[in-house]
């Protein structure tokens, strides 16, 4: 099939996830195979298989929403499994726990109990006693893609259990990048996690906002860059392999990164999309990054519907959809600028994929973000490239921190600084707009004067 075909099949699992009906996603998938043009190429064949997927989609969405309904609510005492990592807030600690097969989201409030809890890791088994209770329903839709059923009232929590193999070996990890971390001072040791892993817990609330501001949050969400300098990262070891031993341990170290930064919908996304890259480099088979993507959303969103209500999921695939097709097209007509026309085009392309999803979601679409983008993102990558190693090394021999972190250091400053000036410069709405449409202006300029000198 061709890359049009799949990414029309993806289209139709997604309008088939969210209506969750199994009618529509039948009439979806008949009305997509009868009018669009790359639908009709592929054939019966493509019909037959988009008639399965959608109606396959919309059954089990409707059957995930109907899930989080909880089982059992009332008083509970036991074990339960920590689902993440506790999310600090202001006056609060939010953290998911599972409780016989179902997850609840608890809150804890007041400074002891906020210490106790921000102590925990996901994966460990807590011995609590608490209230099981419903969730209203704005709250129940807002954390459907966590398949949240409930909320958890503690009363209190007392033994500790570090949890199964992979909990204690992800957890060794992710210990030993926060002991590294301690040699890069400040906020920056926050910022250095969330590049390397994605902890972004204890980023200031002012830091938060300067990168959402600079449109740079982007950073310290993991997502396909950080999957692509660990295997690069591991590549001089990967290339010394047989093509299936090294398919094997490619996948192995994709799920190895994955597992240590909790199954974000972002690392999710990427994953699947570099396991496909890797398999369908070792069969020989075509592997376009737009349809990777197109496969890889398909294939999350039948194992898990919900995912389509995470806004992470969708800006991360917005952006590399937008990378993937716009980007390249804009570097092209971009040519005047020289060696920067490719990242400007790039980071043009991920801003066109994001735009729908950071207008509706957060009301903003930085018009900083172009410049901050082109001056932060390389260092950022060395930081993401450079810290995995260095981290792991010195959370095993601490007496090398200073030295090995020292490159970090200097490169999450940057980053920061970079975010800190993006923040200051960006101008308030409608001046923001008009920016925007001003960049707009001048590539469709640029393109018909292009056309003008080939004439």
């Amino acid at each position: 099939m061709s890359d049009a075909a799949i990414v029309t099949l993806a289209a139709v699992t997604s309008i088939s996830v969210w209506t969750g009906d199994a009618l529509v996603a039948f009439v979806c998938a008949v009305a997509a195979g009868c009018t669009i043009r790359a639908a009709r190429q592929a054939g019966v064949r493509w019909l037959v298989l988009a008639i399965l997927v959608a109606v396959t989609a919309g059954v089990h969405s409707h059957r995930s929403w109907a899930d989080l309904a909880p089982d059992r609510l009332g008083t509970f005492e036991g074990w339960a499994r920590l689902v993440d990592d506790p999310q600090p807030y202001a006056s609060s600690t939010r953290t998911i726990l599972e409780i016989d097969g179902e997850r609840f989201e608890m809150w804890a409030r007041g400074r002891a109990r906020q210490q106790r809890v921000t102590r925990w890791r996901g994966g460990e088994r807590i011995l609590v006693r608490g209230e099981r209770r419903r969730l209203d329903d704005a709250r129940s839709h807002r954390v459907a893609w966590q398949h949240v059923v409930g909320r958890f009232d503690l009363d209190w929590a007392s033994d500790v259990d570090p949890g199964g193999p992979l909990a204690r070996a992800s957890n060794r990890v992710r210990s030993a990048i926060e002991r590294a971390s301690i040699f890069i001072p400040g906020p920056d040791g926050a910022l250095y996690r969330g590049l390397v892993i994605g902890d972004d817990r204890e980023q200031p609330r002012d830091m938060v906002e300067r990168f959402r501001s600079s449109g740079l949050s982007h950073l310290t969400a993991v997502s396909g860059q950080n999957v692509a300098f660990v295997l690069a990262a591991c590549g001089p070891l990967l290339v010394r392999l047989r093509p299936w031993p090294r398919w094997a341990a490619t996948v192995a170290v994709i799920a190895w990164f994955v597992v240590i930064t909790r199954f974000e919908p972002s690392i999710l996304r990427a994953g699947v999309m570099a396991g496909l890259s890797s398999a369908a480099f070792v069969t020989g088979r075509e592997r376009t990054p737009i349809r990777l993507l197109a496969l890889a959303v398909t294939g999350l969103l039948l194992v898990d519907p919900l995912l389509l209500w995470s806004v992470g999921f969708w800006l991360s695939v917005g952006a590399t959809a937008g990378v993937c097709v716009v980007g390249p097209l804009l570097a092209d007509r971009l040519r005047m600028f020289g060696p920067i026309a490719l990242p400007l085009g790039i980071t043009l392309g991920a801003q066109v994929g994001v735009v729908v999803p950071s207008v509706l979601v957060f009301g903003r679409l930085p018009l900083v973000s172009v410049v901050a983008n082109l001056l932060a993102v390389p260092v950022a990558g060395f930081v993401m490239l450079y810290g995995l190693p260095a981290g792991l090394l010195v959370g095993a021999l601490p007496v090398l921190g200073p030295v090995v972190m020292f490159p970090a250091r200097i490169g999450t400053r940057w980053v920061d600084t970079v975010a800190m000036l993006g923040a200051r410069l960006e101008p308030e709405p409608p001046w923001s707009w008009i920016g925007w449409l001003g960049i707009v202006v001048a590539v469709a300029a640029s393109q018909l004067w292009g056309r003008f000198l080939r004439r």
